[in-house]
Order: structure tokens, then C-alpha cells, then sequence
């Protein structure tokens, strides 16, 4: 389902990261940053929530807004029960949507924070998402420190927080379009390959807004996948040729982008988590849009559907895709 928006702008940005973050080539760009993995608090899913409230005091504080200038809180993260998300809003005072769409959680939230800026019910929206390595690791696989080794397939979860408000003032980018996506079953079982299993729902997802618009990869002046890492993003140029017979131009993948994956080896085949792909979108790309480096760019974020127990009881591995159209305003 693809929804074009007329009156839909960013209005400010902001990032907050970890130490293995701040090691790659956007460590200039983020706002704020994190040499140790706790930031100051006694667990590692304290440090987490931490991270989100981080992002959204530095976001509120760009645009001079305050709590109660915001109509609408939408956030997510990996936590059970979106924990992060959840304890952040308790102590804001706003209106709360708590979603999930795993790694494609912030692409959900900015689609529906869209939908409630153009139909006029909100004025200002604030979507916000985070992820935590070692939280993520100990939710989804095992704890760091057993040790457990992994293959080159594996990616990396980011740490980070990351927040966006959405206004119906006019700025310098703006929200042109969405499309929700549709879950993918592709018969995908390894947890340690995500690039794999989220592949056919960011080919689907992007054919579908491509003929919705009855647009080419050619309108875009770049495409961003979420966190399909080196072997993924290599994996989706084939499949949607092989399926679709797009030949995809001017590409990239945000979890290839984090890092520098020549140097970090300790990040496998690179970023993940719903935090990924807004550290590059709201440090880099949203930039280049207000400057006019770049004039249109299709962000899609790729989410895997699955919980430990799914995966154990060899069930298949679901995925999602979510995808928003920035423009650059003249």
C-alpha cells in the first residue's frame, strides 16, 4: 500500500551512539556518543532506554520544541515487549503508539507518523527507535560473554537511539510518499543470515512502490536498503533482476554504510537493528537532502520476524519491509 503525502516534514533529526559506531565513517556526524556500553547506568537495558531519552531531549532541544508541543509519541526497539520504548514514553507525558517491525520499525513510524501529520490530526510527531548490541544479543542469540562464535553471514546489531519529528510546517525535506510492506516467507530458517532472509521483502516492497508510482529506479537519485549487510545487499541486486528484471542503480545498504567493515572486523557482515538504518538516514542522507546534494532518496528498512523459540522449533524466519520517499524541498 503505497500513500503519496503533501504537507509532511521533517522538521530535526538526531543520533546517539555507541563505541562501535563512533569507530565508523559517520562518527563526525552523530550528535552524541558513548565510549563504554552502559552510558552511566547499572544494566545493559537501562543503557538502551537511555539511549532513546538521549535522542529525543537532543531532538526536542534543535527545534525548540518541548513535551508538550508534541501530539503524538510512536517509538520501537528489540526489547521484549519493546521494553526501551515503553519506559521512555512513561516519563514523557504524550500520547504513546508503541510498534514493531523489528529492524524496520523506524520506516513503520515514520509511514504512520506521516499519515497523522497529512490527515490533520497531528501538527508534530515524534518517532523514535533504539537498539542495543549486547541487549539484542542476549534477547535473540546468547550473551557475549559465553562466547559463542559466529559466521561471516552474521550481522552486527547497532547501538544507537534515534529520533525524528514530523511537522506540517514547511522545511527544507519533506515525506513525499510511503509503502507499507507485506510479510515475506521465503523460506528462510538461519538467524545468523539475515541478509538472506530479509532480501525478498525489500525487492517486494520496492516493486511495489516503483509500480504504485508508476516510477523507476532512475526517479531516485538513491536507494537505501536497512541492514541486508555486504552478502544481503549483494544477494537483493540479483533477486531483483532474477524476479522483478530491475536492475537496481545507485544503491546502497545502511548496515554496509555504519561501519567500516574493512577495519571492523568485529562487526561481521555489518549493522543491524532498528536503529541502523536511521543513524545513517538522520546523520548523512538527510543532510544531503537539505543541501540538495541529493534530491530524492527511496529508504526502505528490512525487518526479521521471529522470536528464539520460533527458530529452535525450525519454524521459517518472516520478513518485512517498510519504505519512505525524502525529498528535497525547493
Amino acid at each position: 500500500m503505497t500513500t503519496k503525502y503533501k504537507n509532511v516534514y521533517i522538521k530535526d533529526v538526531s543520533t546517539v551512539v555507541g563505541p562501535y559506531e563512533f569507530k565508523g565513517p559517520l562518527s563526525k556526524r552523530f550528535d552524541k556518543h558513548y565510549d563504554d556500553m552502559y552510558f552511566g547506568t547499572d544494566s545493559l537495558e537501562s543503557a538502551e532506554i537511555q539511549l532513546m531519552k538521549d535522542s529525543i531531549d537532543l531532538v526536542l532541544n534543535k527545534s525548540n520544541l518541548k513535551n508538550n508541543d508534541i501530539d503524538l509519541f510512536i517509538a520501537g526497539d528489540l526489547q521484549n515487549q519493546i521494553t526501551s520504548s515503553c519506559y521512555t514514553a512513561s516519563s514523557l507525558n504524550i500520547p504513546f503508539l508503541g510498534i514493531y517491525s523489528a529492524c524496520a520499525t523506524n520506516t513503520e513510524g515514520l509511514g504512520i507518523g506521516a499519515n497523522y501529520i497529512e490527515s490533520k490530526i497531528c501538527k508534530n510527531v515524534l518517532v523514535s527507535v533504539s537498539s542495543h548490541n549486547m541487549v539484542s544479543e542476549k534477547q535473540f542469540r546468547n550473551p557475549t560473554e559465553y562466547g559463542a562464535p559466529k559466521p561471516g553471514t552474521a550481522t552486527f546489531t547497532a547501538t544507537g537511539g534515534a529520533s525524528c519529528i514530523l511537522t506540517n510546517k514547511k522545511g527544507k525535506v519533506r515525506i513525499e510518499s510511503s509503502t507499507i510492506g507485506i510479510p515475506q516467507d521465503y523460506n528462510q530458517t538461519d538467524p545468523m543470515n539475515m541478509g538472506a532472509v530479509m532480501v525478498p521483502a525489500a525487492a517486494n516492497t520496492i516493486y511495489k512502490h516503483l509500480t504504485d508510482l508508476g516510477r523507476t529506479v532512475d526517479d531516485y537519485d538513491l536507494i537505501l536498503t536497512g541492514d541486508l549487510g555486504i552478502y544481503g545487499k549483494e544477494i537483493l541486486k540479483d533477486f531483483m533482476k532474477k524476479e522483478y528484471n530491475i536492475k537496481l542503480k545507485n544503491y546502497n545498504d545502511c548496515g554496509v554504510m555504519l561501519y567500516d567493515l574493512e577495519e571492523q572486523t568485529d562487526v561481521q557482515a555489518g549493522g543491524s537493528g532498528p536503529v541502523c538504518s536511521p543513524l545513517v538516514v538522520y546523520s548523512d542522507i538527510i543532510k544531503k537532502l537539505e543541501n540538495k546534494e541529493l534530491k530524492r532518496v527511496l529508504y526502505v528498512a528490512t525487518g526479521a520476524l521471529f522470536n528464539p523459540s520460533m527458530v529452535f522449533q525450525k519454524n521459517n524466519i518472516i520478513s518485512i519491509a517498510h519504505a519512505i520517499s525524502l525529498e528535497s524541498v525547493e
